[in-house]
């Protein structure tokens, strides 16, 4: 019979991770470890990490929601998904610590990625900051030898962005470095068109985001109007009906959706948003949502057992150094590369 201890962990950030939303410095989650008498010193260990004020299970008594969720999944046994739906960071705890418990090691599915045979391209992630912290970490990733960058910008002067662009690509083609940028909402409407097509001169892969989400009609309107692809984040929290997610998917027709399991449905609510973008003709990508390397662990076997470790598109798996005191577990950046070692 199943038993779930939950214990409370705060992680802390080696350097304030700044997005239009705020800055980040710590972030808090809540590990499952479970259990079975009848197997004894087998255990599954699993990470529900909402991200306050986005998460749409984010609540003041998330700890006790959270207990009912294991008291329930204790009694029978299996994962209740219509119950889940609404709590996918619980589901995505909940996902992780049922394969790693079944499976007996933290190898949740098997691939090439999960067995270290292959590294799985990711993108550098640049966090918002002045324009020379920014430009810092510009050179740092590109010296890394990543050849996908992506921006958060959004938060200081658009020129001043703008120029970042400009100057990358004055020394690097689009065939050799990959730009995405991450507005996290931070345009407004009467002028996020205008922005996007200066954007667009500089041969941006794509946008994520560009204005607040539950604006359906602008949103769509941008898509139809836009020189530079948009790709769907927050638009898709909180949506966790299947007939919902292809209704607001066909109305809006992004170019891509960005899928994070503890913000769109845990590891079921993700396969689910692929399967219909691909029917749509709707191209996806898969991110952390800052979770810790326990997180991030089944987000990257996850990625690879969806899309696969052949001509993969960059993923946003690259969070795993974000904290000075995060859970050891055998993942490393090796170049523009996650590796399981």
């Amino acid at each position: 019979m199943y038993k779930i201890n939950i214990t409370q962990r705060t992680f802390h950030f080696q350097h304030p991770a700044g997005t239009s939303r705020g800055i980040y410095t710590e972030r808090r989650s809540w590990m499952l470890e479970m259990t079975d008498d009848e197997m004894p010193g087998r255990r599954g260990i699993g990470e529900c990490a909402p991200l306050p004020s986005l998460s749409c299970d984010d609540r003041p008594d998330y700890g006790k929601t959270l207990r009912a969720v294991c008291d329930r999944f204790e009694q029978e046994g299996v994962i209740d998904y219509p119950m889940m739906r609404p709590y996918p960071s619980m589901l995505f705890g909940l996902e992780t610590a049922l394969l790693n418990f079944q499976n007996g090691s933290d190898i949740l599915f098997d691939n090439a990625f999960s067995r270290g045979e292959k590294g799985m391209t990711i993108n550098g992630l640049v966090w918002m900051g002045s324009y020379e912290e920014m430009n810092r970490r510009i050179e740092e990733k590109l010296k890394q030898g990543f050849h996908c960058i992506k921006l958060k910008i959004g938060a200081i002067d658009f020129d001043q962005e703008l120029e970042m662009v400009k100057n990358i690509r004055k020394r690097f083609s689009r065939s050799e470095v990959e730009l995405r940028v991450d507005a996290n909402g931070g345009f407004n409407f009467d002028d996020a068109l205008y922005k996007l097509e200066l954007l667009s001169q500089y041969a941006i892969h794509s946008i994520e985001q560009p204005i607040k989400p539950f604006q359906w009609a602008y949103m769509a309107e941008l898509c139809r109007e836009s020189p530079l692809p948009i790709a769907l984040d927050e638009e898709l929290i909180g949506i966790n009906i299947p007939d919902m997610k292809a209704h607001v998917l066909n109305v809006i027709k992004p170019a891509y959706i960005v899928l994070k399991p503890s913000l769109h449905g845990g590891m079921q609510g993700v396969r689910e948003w692929v399967d219909i973008a691909r029917s749509q003709g709707i191209g996806s990508w898969i991110t952390s949502a800052l979770e810790s390397n326990v997180g991030l662990n089944a987000i990257a076997q996850l990625a690879a057992d969806i899309y696969g470790t052949d001509n993969i598109m960059p993923q946003g798996l690259g969070t795993g150094q974000l904290f000075t005191d995060n859970i050891p577990i055998g993942l490393e950046v090796k170049g523009e590369k996650l590796w399981r070692v």
